[in-house]
């Protein structure tokens, strides 16, 4: 069984296009932390997670600054975001067959663990701590360049609205999805003024204002997005 699993480990490095000269890394980035032995850290992949966040963190970064010279900070942030996020790497992992090699326990496996996209991600940053930490930057750069640049053709280079923005932005960083509540409407009613303020948990909240309540939730979504450096306020002419 130990020789069949070994070879299988053989079989994903070949498909990731790296070749493990410590096999033991490869091993503990596929332990999910359900079945750890014990309550040590250094038992499952979280560490390596850890790892490989900040590797593909960086590697993106690159692969992005490099194919488009000319696009503006807050439109790579927007792309930065979709490309390191939870979806995109439970894809990657999907495209590895990497749940077939997590190991984990039976009633995480019996409740659809393999399949779940939050253990398929983890799992996916903590082969690129792996693959570093087994052999350096450049190895889990080429690895996360390979991969992820098919996911190049689907940026879409129109601006889109502002909350779709905030929404990836907040999912980029693993924050809570944005809430809008509206916290004021004056005027008459054929010339109404809505204010709404928007709300992500840890992040100081900001406030829009609008002819109607989606307009208010946009202006609210931009300010957040300008505080925070994101976009740029638009210029004029």
């Amino acid at each position: 069984m130990g020789k069949g699993r070994h070879t299988a480990l053989d079989q994903l490095g070949d498909r990731l296009g790296h070749a493990f000269k410590d096999q033991t890394l490869i091993k503990l980035a596929l332990t999910h932390s359900s079945a750890r032995a014990g309550a040590k850290p250094n038992e499952d992949n979280e560490r390596l997670e850890f790892v490989g966040d900040r590797v593909l963190g960086l590697a993106i970064a690159e692969l992005l600054t490099h194919r488009f010279l000319d696009v503006h900070e807050g439109e790579l942030a927007r792309w930065f975001n979709h490309l390191v996020r939870a979806e995109t790497c439970a894809e990657v992992a999907s495209a590895w067959d990497l749940g077939q090699f997590i190991l984990m326990s039976g009633g995480e496996a019996d409740s659809g663990g393999r399949r779940k996209k939050t253990i398929l991600a983890n799992a996916c940053e903590a082969v690129l701590g792996a693959i570093f930490a087994d052999g350096g930057y450049e190895a889990a750069r080429d690895v996360v360049h390979r991969f992820w640049a098919p996911y190049l053709g689907d940026l879409d280079e129109t601006a889109p609205d502002a909350k779709s923005v905030l929404q990836e932005w907040a999912q980029g960083r693993r924050l809570s999805l944005p809430r809008y509540l509206e916290v004021a409407r004056e005027g008459p009613d054929h010339a109404p003024k809505f204010t709404s303020e928007v709300q992500i948990d840890g992040v100081a909240p900001e406030r829009g204002q609008g002819a109607n309540k989606r307009a208010a939730e946009q202006a609210a979504a931009l300010a957040m997005l300008m505080r925070e450096g994101v976009w740029q306020a638009p210029r004029d002419g």
